[in-house]
């Protein structure tokens, strides 16, 4: 069975209380590519902004529409808890984008790699032409690996570096490729070949959810069809001949 991607989820109810959830807010918010220090007191700050925001205006709107009562606060009140939840559904939506964005470009970024790899450079150099190779049309691999390449740099070791990008990602192929990458450097084995059948099991991956996609397109157009285009063709094809039915049976039936 093949990997899906990922999908949007309802929110957490309540902001972070302890260790726990504030971790997984770090991690959500580096998989969403905010990762400096201040990104989760940015992110609770924006919340409670946005709450604030639109409580003033929708207890503006509710006053305006049913005056100081009972309904009027709670509709306000539900406006308020909107924009509350609204910021965690935006990174809900920008984790899953960037995850996609990997997901997709990942078997191109090895195909690169092992070009590099059997042209003789060595694995962190490889890394090093692909983020600059790909900067353009895959610029989330591309900072990923550059984000690597200054790890390397500034003097971590190699198994840590690929368990951290697996880690910081959230991408379930960067983690089993950061997998086979530390075992092909442990045992002595080929990279080449290691990355060669990751790229080429991705792909396959790829192209039973685009088979996937197309297979449910036919069931999704039978709602448009129904609704938009079926009334048009309705209208179009049984319109004249109503029309001309009316002109000549009316008169007859009222001269009768």
């Amino acid at each position: 069975m093949y990997s899906r991607k990922p999908r949007l989820r309802w929110p957490n109810r309540s902001p972070p209380t302890n260790e726990q959830e504030m971790s997984k807010l770090k991690q959500e918010l580096t998989e969403a590519g905010f990762r400096g220090e201040g990104a989760v007191a940015g992110y609770l700050a924006l919340r409670s902004i946005c709450a604030l925001l639109f409580l003033f205006a929708g207890s503006g709107v509710s006053v305006l529409c049913y005056g100081f009562t009972q309904a009027a606060a709670f509709r306000a009140f539900f406006i308020a808890a909107l924009g509350f939840y609204l910021p965690t559904l935006g990174l809900k939506y920008l984790v899953k984008r960037r995850k996609t964005q990997i997901f997709l470009g990942l078997p191109d970024a090895l195909d690169l790699l092992v070009v590099c790899v059997e042209a003789g450079l060595g694995l962190d150099q490889a890394m090093r032409r692909v983020a600059e190779e790909m900067n353009k049309c895959y610029p989330v691999i591309a900072y990923e690996f550059g984000v690597c390449n200054l790890q390397l740099q500034m003097g971590r070791p190699r198994h840590e570096v690929l368990t951290d990008l697996g880690t910081r990602t959230g991408v379930d192929d960067l983690r089993s490729l950061a997998s086979i990458l530390i075992q092909a450097d442990r045992f002595g084995s080929s990279i080449a070949n290691a990355l060669r059948v990751q790229s080429d099991s991705m792909r396959v991956r790829r192209q039973q959810i685009a088979e996937e996609k197309a297979a449910k397109t036919a069931v999704k157009l039978i709602f448009p069809l129904v609704l938009f285009i079926f009334p048009g063709i309705f209208v179009v094809l049984v319109g004249p001949a109503g029309i001309q039915m009316a002109r000549e049976m009316f008169p007859a039936m009222s001269g009768n």
